[in-house]
Parts: C-alpha cells; structure tokens; sequence
C-alpha cells in the first residue's frame, strides 16, 4: 500500500507551478460516499495525486489551495496508480481568500443502490473555521443520504420546539450556519411536515469541547440499507475543521412524549412541569398539549408538577416517577383535582399514562383516535356512532381511563353521542369533522373534558370532547350538537285483559318494548317532542308495527314528563262494561299545574287536575 502524501508539500508545489503562491483559498474535503466500492479513494488535483487512500467518514483539514484558477479535481480508486484510472472528475476554481467544504456524495457502481444517485463533489462556499462568536459552536449540514427523503432537524431539548434546518434534502447543505451556544442537545430528524421522526441524536457539544468551533454535520448512510447492498445505516456525523475520522452523533436513549392538560380545577388553571428537577414547561395551561418530546428512557425519570408560580422542584405538588421504554411513544394526561374543597365528587389529581402512542395514522388514508375520560363528575359512558350508523364505538370507558387502543376511522365527518353505560341516556352529542378539519393521515387525541354539573364543581368549564394533535398547541373543541327537543315517558301496563297480557309496544314503527308484561313499567325514556309520535301496541308475537291493534299519535311537550297507562280491554267479548284500551297521559307543567288527557274509544279528553288527584 502507497504511504500517505503529504499533501501541503505537494500544494506548495502546484501553487509555485502556477505562479499563483499569493492567491489560495482554504478547503476541506469530507469523504461521505456510502458506496463499498468508493470506501477507500485516491485524490487527484491536476494529475498529481492529493490524497492517498481517503477512506469513507473521513475528512482532510481545512488546507491551502490555489485560488483564481482552473483546478481538475479527480477520484480514484484506492488501488490506483495514476489519475487515469479517474471514476470522476470535476473542474473547480475556487475563490481568493475564500473558505469552502467539499463533499463527497453518492454512487459510483452500476448496480446495487436504490435509487442510484451519482457521485459528485457537492461544494459549499463562505465556509468557517471557528464559530463567529467564541461562546457558540456553528454547524453547517450536508445532506448525503442517497435514499433519503426531504428532512427537517429540530431542536428538541426544550421548548418551544425549534426547527433547525427546514426541507433539506439531498445532496444539498443547510442555506447558512447553524449558530448556538455550545451545550448539549437533543435534534430529530423529521419528515418535512414533522410528523414522522426518522431518528433522534443527542449532539454533544459541550461534551466534544467544540466551543468557538465550526464543524459539518453530514447525513450519512443508507436509510434502507436491504436496498442498498447492505451498507451503513443511516446516521449524523460530524466533521471537525482539523480533519481526521468523523464522529457519529450517538442515537438518543429516548421517548417520545405528548403531555395534555386535562384538570379543569381552577387551581391548576396554570402549572408548572418539572423534568427530573429541571423546569420543562412554564405556565402549562389547561386543554392546551405539547408536541411530542423526547424525554429520557431506559432508566427512571421524576415528572413533578407544581403552581405557576413555582420557582423550583421543591414546590411540587404531584409527582410520577416511571421509567419509559427507548423509542417508545407516550401519550400523558393531567387528569383530576388538587383543590381539597369545591369539586363533587373530588376525583384526585393524577398523570394517566398511554404507551403505545403514534404520531401518525397507521395507515395514511385514516384517522387514528385515542379516547381519554377525563371528566371527574361523568359516569361510564359509551361512545355511540350515529351518522354512519357505526354503532357503538367506545365501550364502557370510565374516569381516567383510555380505550384500549387506537380507533382506525377512514377519515370522514361522523356524529358521535356520549351515552351512559346503559346505553339509554344521552350525555351529549358531538360532531367529529375529521374530513372537514383535514385530519387525514393523523392520530388524535380526543379527551373527555369538563363538569357535566359545573355548579357542583365550583363554576367550572362544561363538558365537552376536545382534540390534541400531534403538533400540540391548544386543544380543538369538537361542536356540541344540541340534543332534539325530548320528553321523558315511563309506560305502565295496566290492561287486565288476558289477551293483552303481553304485548308489543311500538314508537313510532320500532320496537320500543318487547313482550310487556300486565303490572310492570318501563324505564323512564327519551321520546321525541315537539311533533307527533306514533305509539303502536301489538300482540305479543308480533313481527312489526304492521300487526298495530292499537294507535296514538301525541305531540308531547319538550322537557316535560308524562305517565302512559294502558288500562281496558282489547277482547270482543268475555269482558262486561269495557271500554276499549285507553291510554290516560299525565304531565306536570312547569308553572305546577297538572294535566291529563284520557283516549277513550278514539276519542281524547283532556282535564286539569284539582288537589293533585289526576290520573
């Protein structure tokens, strides 16, 4: 193997060759083809050889070369003798006094990468040897993923979420220098709506002593390395202006959180979030959600949440110690409340924890919803469908719970009603617009929010279904839809009459009661009001409203509550001085002036009742 040349020397030369000593630029050249066959190159600038077995990840130091003139720059392979056996060339003139990086990027074989981008020197003009201010650390980003998409970097060490370079993509740098003061960060690599996170790297700043440095970050590798002849995978590495082996930024030991605040006691209005100690949000506010954070995984952490006013961890008032999984996703609610008086029933503060959270919708067609029971004084509820007809879509969720999973709902515009656990009263009625608010290809977050009795809670926000996205921010009301005006009716079977022993009941042409028994009563139900509704009683074996031996067609009072009677006799004969069946309706009116109205015969009377005594 050819010793290492040594390339100022060789410089020296080709500047006193072309008279041109006073006029150089200064370049650095960073190896970052991927390709098996480019792992290890030769260097040729105008025939002479440069560089001698550059190896993949590698960089040269920032160097003297002629300014002003043309400069053909060749590669060969490593085994090369000369730079006729060049695989590529490329004619540069840099610029007097200018500083630049040059990037190696791409493919040289003819086969065995997918998709197959040419090799080619990618060229960075007003590069930096240190960083404009001393205290800072300024990255400059190249983008040499051969199959990789358009990315975004974002700055996820604390918030608000920055984003670092927008819509890169290869084989292009980053428009400008990246200039921060050196710490320690934590970056995603994102799709270009940020949606999707490739991948997660702590850069150490700090921890590499890069302060007052100008370093390159190159997008390195293969994102499918199966594709592409099982070659490296894809990752960051960084360049230093002193050359030499590249450094990989080490992939996050981390999980991706979403925090909702969903405790609509007064006194949590705003909290403060303490991360292992650290403050991580300031003045939290109810029904607002961050965006997905990486927080540390694989050992324990201390989630602490305190006033607004806290100035430090110690003023906690709730904390949750757990351990999250490395690359895991998790959805976190602050469900309950931590005043001690006020609230019925007063439900404890606490964080509830979904694992297995997403970011996007598992197939892009849908939308994906988590459901949280967040509301302290809500029963068990179900979550009825009623537009599709889907039917019931969550079963039997109480406070604080999540549903199992995911549901997977093309995206469309659905109607959904909250129902108690029976399934016979309706809490509230909601629209759900996943189409027309564009959720498509997005998983959601929908928490149960709010007092269904505000005046029992302290005059509290009112219940209601309320959307996180995965982009945080403040939550989404999904529109009430105002309940049908409704009366509530309890039937009672009085009819004494063998042949009505059992019978059918009927509202308006469904089956309300099946085989109602002589001397029992329903429920109180909600029956349409406001218009006239039809009441059919059948014989027992019935098979639809069609077999109607008997019919009423009230307009009942919206809001009021009436008592159905069958009373008589539905038999021709075998029965002495009966009327056919009646069916007397009793209501109290608002102002406490009762009413009745008897159906005798077909014929309706209606009385008003005197010292309470009616129906």
């Amino acid at each position: 193997m050819k010793k290492f040349t040594n390339h100022v020397m060789l410089l020296i030369v080709l500047l006193m060759g072309n008279n041109a000593l006073s006029q150089s630029a200064r370049v650095q050249i960073i190896h970052n083809s991927a390709d098996a066959a480019a792992s290890i190159v030769d260097v040729y600038v105008n025939g002479t050889l440069l560089y001698d077995d550059f190896a993949f990840r590698t960089a040269t130091p920032f160097a003297d070369v002629p300014a002003g003139i043309p400069l053909s720059i060749d590669i060969a392979p490593g085994s090369s003798v000369s730079s006729t056996e060049s695989i590529y060339n490329a004619v540069v003139s840099f610029s007097a006094n200018e500083t630049y990086v040059v990037v190696a990027n791409g493919i040289v074989s003819p086969t065995g990468y997918t998709p197959s981008q040419s090799f080619e020197l990618t060229v960075y003009a007003q590069a930096r040897e240190v960083a404009n201010n001393p205290g800072n650390t300024d990255l400059l980003v190249c983008h040499g993923v051969t199959d990789g998409a358009t990315y975004d970097i974002v700055n996820t060490t604390v918030l608000p979420l920055t984003t670092l370079v927008d819509n890169i993509f290869y084989p292009t740098f980053s428009s400008n220098y990246i200039e921060v003061p050196t710490g320690n960060y934590t970056i995603d690599v994102t799709n270009q709506t940020g949606s999707t996170v490739l991948s997660s790297y702590d850069v150490l700043l700090a921890g590499l002593g890069l302060q007052g440095q100008a370093i390159t970050v190159v997008a390195s590798g293969f994102v499918n390395p199966s594709q592409n002849s099982n070659g490296p995978g894809f990752g960051l590495w960084v360049a230093l202006p002193s050359g030499g082996n590249l450094i990989a930024l080490g992939q996050s030991q981390y999980a991706r959180v979403q925090v909702i605040h969903n405790s609509p006691d007064a006194a949590a209005a705003l909290v403060d979030v303490y991360i292992d100690g650290d403050l991580a949000l300031d003045d939290f506010a109810f029904r607002t959600a961050t965006p997905f954070l990486d927080l540390s995984a694989g050992t324990p952490i201390s989630i602490d949440i305190a006033p607004s006013t806290s100035t430090s961890v110690a003023e906690s008032i709730y904390n949750l110690t757990t351990t999250l999984d490395v690359g895991g996703e998790y959805i976190i609610v602050a469900n309950g409340i931590v005043s001690a008086t006020g609230y019925t029933p007063s439900q404890p503060f606490e964080l509830s924890v979904f694992a297995q959270g997403r970011e996007t919708a598992s197939n892009a067609a849908n939308t994906d919803i988590l459901v949280n029971h967040g509301s302290t004084d809500a029963p068990t509820v179900d979550v009825v469908e009623t537009s599709v007809p889907a039917g019931t879509i969550v079963d039997d969720i109480s406070f604080p719970n999540f549903t199992s999973g995911y549901l997977e709902l093309p995206t469309a515009d659905y109607t959904l009603a909250v129902k108690d656990a029976t399934g016979t009263v309706t809490v509230a009625t909601f629209a759900a617009p996943l189409d027309t608010l564009n959720f498509e290809g997005e998983a959601l977050t929908v928490v149960a929010s709010g007092f269904l009795d505000p005046s029992q809670n302290s005059n509290g926000p009112a219940f209601g279904l309320w959307v996180a996205t995965h982009n945080g921010g403040n939550l989404i009301p999904l529109p009430l839809i105002p309940p049908p005006p409704t009366a509530r009716v309890q039937v009672i079977h009085n009819s004494a009459d063998a042949a009505a022993a059992l019978v059918d009941v009927y509202l308006n042409g469904d089956l309300l009661l099946d085989d109602f028994a002589f001397r029992t009563a329903s429920p109180f139900i909600d029956t349409p009001a406001g218009t006239p509704i039809q009441i059919d009683i059948a014989p027992s074996a019935s098979t639809s409203v069609a077999e109607s031996i008997f019919n009423i067609a009230p307009t009942l009072i919206d809001g009021e509550t009436y008592l159905l009677v069958a009373n008589g006799i539905v038999s021709a004969t075998g029965y002495t001085h009966h009327n056919h069946l009646d069916y007397p309706f009793c209501t109290r009116k608002r102002n406490s002036i009762k009413y009745c109205e008897y159906r005798y015969s077909g014929k309706s009377r209606i009385y008003r009742c005197a010292n309470s005594r009616c129906c």
